[in-house]
């Protein structure tokens, strides 16, 4: 049964290979999380009450319009969305940014360099390893969103907007190859959606 009072991550899946993977490092950090399609109805998410939205990778390319996309009440629903690669890329498309295919496809350990004023990447090194796996990357911000990341290849691997409290990466925090990925999900966890991180799967299982 599901407890009302109990701190619920939402991980919007959108068909990406890491989705269980996301949900499990949520998880560890004592936080209870649920994976839901990315089509699940704007009424049972309310339903769920949850402290933070997490949108999953996926191998579809956000400017073909068959490809999976949530819709933007997800984003006024006053809880910190944070998008993973395609997530990310639906972030920026849905707010009028540019997203093209790259001059040069990412994948594999890549140097990031991010800012540590920004919420996301709070008490970390100013750059890191990070796994990236892309063809398609974002070549203009909407508006109301700075910049946070890059790399040599990739000019925005991150960004935010903290007033209406959304957040993306193109890399993939949740994999161990990133190897600070653990403390930004944490930054998400308990320094934006303010999760206090009491559950544990012996809660779940009684």
């Amino acid at each position: 049964r599901f407890n009302m009072k109990q701190e619920v991550i939402l991980v919007l899946d959108f068909g990406g290979q890491y989705s269980e993977l996301i949900a499990r490092r949520v998880r560890e950090e004592q936080v209870y999380c649920e994976i839901l399609p990315y089509d699940t109805a704007l009424e049972v998410i309310k339903g769920k009450n949850p402290k933070g939205i997490i949108l999953t990778g996926g191998p579809s390319s956000v400017a073909n319009p068959d490809s999976p996309k949530c819709g933007m009440e997800i984003f006024e629903l006053g809880v910190p969305v944070l998008g993973i690669c395609y997530g990310a890329q639906l972030i920026a498309h849905l707010f009028g940014g540019q997203v093209e295919k790259a001059p040069q496809r990412e994948y594999g350990k890549c140097m990031v360099e991010w800012d540590v004023n920004a919420k996301l990447f709070e008490g970390l090194d100013d750059k890191s390893v990070c796994w990236m796996s892309h063809t398609d990357y974002i070549k203009t911000l909407p508006s109301g969103f700075n910049n946070t990341a890059h790399t040599e290849k990739c000019p925005v691997a991150a960004f935010e907007d903290s007033n209406r409290g959304i957040y993306a990466v193109q890399f993939h925090p949740e994999v161990t190859h990133t190897e600070l990925g653990q403390k930004v999900i944490r930054n998400f966890i308990f320094n934006i959606c303010k999760c206090s991180g009491d559950w544990t799967t012996q809660n779940f299982v009684d």
